[in-house]
């Protein structure tokens, strides 16, 4: 494995987890947060306690709080800031890559979608990051929880572009014997799958709470994956993206682990707790809350028909009660599966 440059832009815990995998196959890694301290914790105890608590980091991850020294000579850029602060994050970026005259291969590993104009967020770098700075650009997603990568938990993920070369330049400096990365071509799919997953695990979420056994659960993730596919392939994506790990693994993971921010907030739902709160105390983002509304207005614009996320739509921002959410579920018109 050559090594490589890489800059991890974001320091969340997805972002210091990927940086850490890169650090421990060898490359130079520099970890950017616009927080002076938090970039001095990593640098002097190698730890990132907010998000990772006190789960020890590479002393290859190095902590920058100035973009241009984040990406100088990078090869790879990988963008995880949440969502709605891609594209401010994005023109940072531009700036330092116009002042050094260079080009980067740029991946998302933000799972979301934009409000208001509905962008996947690879679509929003490649409208703010010029072409001539970009050798390649992607995404890489699957059922990835950052706490269980700090530890080695066996995890699998896809890097995906359309040009393949690309995709396989990342899969090989990613991977080692914890951490297996395989290909995609499939951006549109993988990123739908990736960010809508975050909406059904809000659902399960609330569903463990109210004290709902197997066969709910299994409901609520076959149905779900079905609307998830159904509005990916309005916008082009192939199917069969949707039963691997961006799809039925994504959602898996996200909709089953204490450690998903958005099956937590579903959780709190549950036991009644009001949204602002669940937000406030969260200390994180919760990208499933925004996407919710996203997605419920693409079924709309799109025709689609999506009766599980319309309902946890109904639950987040027209405060309809949980248990009357599932009833209406229940009591819509019986039809045939696949349809």
């Amino acid at each position: 494995m050559s090594n490589e440059i890489i800059a991890v832009l974001g320091a969340g815990s997805w972002g210091t987890a990927l940086a850490n995998v890169a650090a421990e196959n060898g490359h130079d890694v520099r970890l950017w947060s616009h927080r002076a301290s938090q970039v001095a914790e990593i640098n002097e105890t190698h730890r990132n306690t907010k998000y990772l608590g006190d789960n020890p980091l590479n002393e290859g991850v190095v902590g920058v709080a100035d973009m241009q020294a984040a990406v100088q000579d990078a090869d790879i850029v990988l963008s995880v800031v949440p969502t709605k602060a891609t594209r401010e994050v994005a023109k940072q970026l531009v700036a330092a890559l116009k002042n050094l005259d260079q080009s980067i291969i740029l991946m998302a590993a933000t799972k979301g979608l934009e409000p208001g104009t509905y962008k996947r967020v690879s679509e929003m770098l490649a409208e703010e990051v010029p072409a001539k700075y970009l050798r390649g650009l992607g995404v890489i997603s699957g059922p990835s929880h950052a706490e269980g990568v700090i530890t080695h938990d066996p995890t699998l993920v896809t890097a995906v572009s359309t040009d393949v070369a690309v995709a396989e330049k990342v899969q090989h400096a990613l991977s080692n014997q914890v951490f297996r990365v395989y290909t995609n071509t499939d951006m549109i799919g993988s990123e739908i799958g990736g960010a809508l997953k975050n909406v059904i695990a809000i659902g399960a979420g609330a569903l463990e709470s109210l004290g709902y056994d197997a066969n709910a659960k299994a409901a609520l993730f076959t149905r779900g994956l079905a609307e998830i596919s159904r509005l990916g392939q309005a916008f082009g994506a192939n199917p069969i993206t949707f039963m691997g790990l961006s799809g039925v693994g994504d959602l898996f993971a996200t909709a089953t682990s204490v450690h998903s921010r958005n099956y937590r907030a579903g959780v709190q739902l549950g036991e009644g707790k009001k949204l602002a709160d669940i937000i406030e105390h969260m200390g994180m983002v919760i990208e499933g809350i925004s996407t919710t509304k996203v997605a419920h207005e693409l079924a709309q614009k799109k025709h689609v028909e999506m009766p599980i996320t319309s309902a946890i739509y109904r639950v987040l921002y027209e405060n309809q009660d949980v248990k009357e959410a599932i009833q209406t579920l229940m009591g819509r018109p019986v039809s045939q599966e696949g349809k």
